[in-house]
């Protein structure tokens, strides 16, 4: 089991589908992912949790979204 690393001097990247000021922003933290995580957050509450993801597992979910697999929310 891997342990989450620290996040807190974490430079966050809004993602560019959330435009400006849209109410379903999500950002990450790109530094991260040569350490084997995805933190990935609500940019609307930046101190609350982030999750975090395997790489491969962010892929996958990033290229099901751009394929539009779940439909409108």
């Amino acid at each position: 089991m891997s342990t989450t690393p620290d996040l807190s001097p974490a430079v966050w990247v809004k993602s560019s589908y959330s435009g400006n000021g849209g109410s379903s922003c999500v950002e990450w933290a790109p530094a991260y992912v040569t350490s084997g995580v995805v933190p990935v957050r609500d940019s609307k509450d930046p101190e609350g949790p982030a999750l975090t993801f395997e790489p491969s597992a962010w892929s996958s979910f990033v290229a099901a979204v751009q394929r539009d697999e779940f439909g409108p929310a």
